[in-house]
């Protein structure tokens, strides 16, 4: 039985409940984060939860615990359930108020939920054979930094996607590839990876600065700028990125093959270099 954490307490996951005027259900007030687990260990855990501060300061919801705490309770939570390689997922609203009303209510007490779901391994034949993606126009609003739970237009994005038979919507604005729907989006053209830089426009992927230590680590070309449509079309590759997508190569865009059409050199090079460093935090050797 899946066993999630709500506000102080651990419980079997159809037994959290929170109340209907909790803002998180009303008006999607809330953020969150999902966390890899490896070998029982927490990824990047201070990553994520520097993120989540962030996250939590940008829609001012006073942070409901210490570092320390955080730590202990998804570290107990991970043990108690299944599965030495999970996904962690947290979630911190402004809590229940006592009445409907847009406005901040006055003192109330943040919800906070967590729970964890075994995690299918990433690099598998899907991964090594790539997956299709389609562009689409960014409908999303303007602070797309923040990690809130408010993700219906990511949901309608990611399911134009799926309808149209593909994995991921590479969302546009302006004429320039931001991110997907539910990835960052990187792109390698003649040895060098790109990837748009951070900013209110894209979500500051954990996945993705890793991926850039392991470049600067490993003397790998790159630079962060913006990729204008024209670049994205005629990228030798280009990868999709996540907590629990880590590095998917896209070897289909819009019915047209990306490069030669299958995973590239540069990605079996990073998904080599990204495989040993989970190793290493299997072994307690990395964070």
């Amino acid at each position: 039985m899946t066993t999630a954490y709500l506000n102080g307490d651990f419980l079997p996951l159809d037994q959290a409940c929170v109340p209907v005027m909790d803002r998180g259900f009303l008006f999607g007030d809330g953020v969150y984060e999902v966390i890899p687990v490896y070998g029982g260990k927490l990824f990047r855990l201070a990553h994520h939860l520097k993120r989540l501060q962030k996250s939590l300061d940008a829609v001012r919801i006073a942070n409901p615990l210490e570092v320390d705490a955080w730590e202990s309770i998804l570290t107990e939570l991970a043990a108690r359930n299944p599965g030495s390689d999970q996904a962690v997922y947290l979630q911190v609203t402004r809590g229940v108020a006592p009445r409907r009303d847009h406005a901040f209510p006055d003192a109330t007490r943040p919800t906070v939920f967590a729970m964890s779901s075994p995690s299918a391994e990433p690099v598998d034949s899907t991964s090594m054979q790539g997956i299709t993606a389609i562009t689409l126009p960014d409908i999303r609003w303007q602070h797309c930094n923040i990690k809130a739970i408010t993700l219906l237009p990511n949901v309608l994005l990611r399911q134009q996607a799926i309808d149209a038979g593909s994995v991921e919507a590479i969302l546009l604005k302006d004429g320039y590839a931001i991110e997907g729907a539910a990835s960052n989006v990187f792109i390698v053209k003649n040895g060098v990876l790109v990837t748009p830089p951070n900013g209110p426009a894209l979500l500051p992927g954990i996945t993705r600065d890793l991926i850039l230590e392991l470049a600067v680590a490993n003397a790998i070309p790159f630079r962060e700028s913006s990729i204008p449509d024209a670049d994205l079309r005629g990228a030798d590759e280009i990868w999709l990125t996540s907590s629990t997508r880590e590095i998917s190569p896209v070897t289909k865009l819009d019915d047209q093959p990306v490069g030669a059409g299958q995973p590239g050199p540069a990605w079996k090079t990073m998904i080599r270099l990204f495989q040993e460093y989970k190793e290493r935090v299997r072994r307690g050797q990395a964070s």
